[in-house]
């Protein structure tokens, strides 16, 4: 997927109110952009990191400016912009990179499915051998003791998505959740028990369900981000 940044980057100052950041450009403005990331972000928004951004295409939006990539001082490229991963996994199928994913003829985004009302990112139709399936994307940006981990805060909505995939294959569909590894330092993915036991057992009680959980690791630069290779999961 082509991405189309401004020339430069800038320097984070501070991410505050969710959806806002303050950063230092080169020549010395100071610029507040919008912050397309409603998680805490964690590792992700430190002050002195590097920040590129996006230029709106609504010239009337307050905020003109799009935060869509960070580099920390370690130099690992990180995708903020949340709206991002459900875009590359849809590529991802159409190109065939996810190869778990291949063979489906009707790729559909936010199609509404579930007794609780959730939205599954991607709903696959039309393989001639695997059933429809659902799948559930989820941006994996947090980097540990050279451990990547989901999520970066406490997710009952996260939960509750297992919850629904897992009705899912009861029902006889395929239900997929695919991490999407938006940090270069990440090379595993596994449920942060640390932060949200919860979702670490439902992540265990899916998996045992039938729900197929999957990681891609993307690479990333300032004119592109794709799904390169899957990565482990540990369960």
């Amino acid at each position: 997927m082509r991405v189309e940044l401004e020339p430069g980057y800038g320097i984070l100052i501070r991410r505050y109110k969710r959806f806002l950041a303050d950063i230092e450009l080169e020549n010395g403005e100071v610029i507040t952009i919008h912050c397309p990331n409603t998680g805490s972000m964690k590792g992700c928004a430190e002050p002195g990191s590097q920040v590129y951004y996006s230029r709106a295409a609504n010239p009337k939006r307050k905020y003109p400016f799009t935060w869509e990539l960070g580099r920390t001082p370690e130099g690992h490229w990180i995708c903020v912009n949340t709206s991002r991963p459900n875009e590359m996994v849809g590529e991802a199928i159409r190109n065939g990179v996810i190869e778990e994913l291949a063979g489906y003829e009707h790729h559909r985004p936010e199609v509404r499915y579930g007794s609780q009302g959730s939205r599954a990112d991607w709903f696959l139709s039309g393989h001639p051998n695997l059933p429809d399936c659902y799948v559930e994307v989820k941006n994996a940006t947090l980097l540990e003791n050279g451990v990547g981990y989901f999520p970066d805060a406490v997710s009952t909505r996260a939960s509750k998505h297992l919850e629904e995939l897992s009705d899912m294959v009861r029902s006889g569909f395929r239900s997929v959740l695919c991490y999407v590894v938006n940090h270069s330092g990440i090379d595993s993915v596994q449920a942060a028990r640390h932060i949200d036991p919860v979702y670490a057992e439902s992540v265990k009680k899916a998996h045992a369900a039938g729900v197929e959980v999957l990681a891609y690791k993307s690479c990333l630069s300032v004119s592109e981000m794709v799904l390169d290779h899957r990565v482990p999961v540990i369960i």
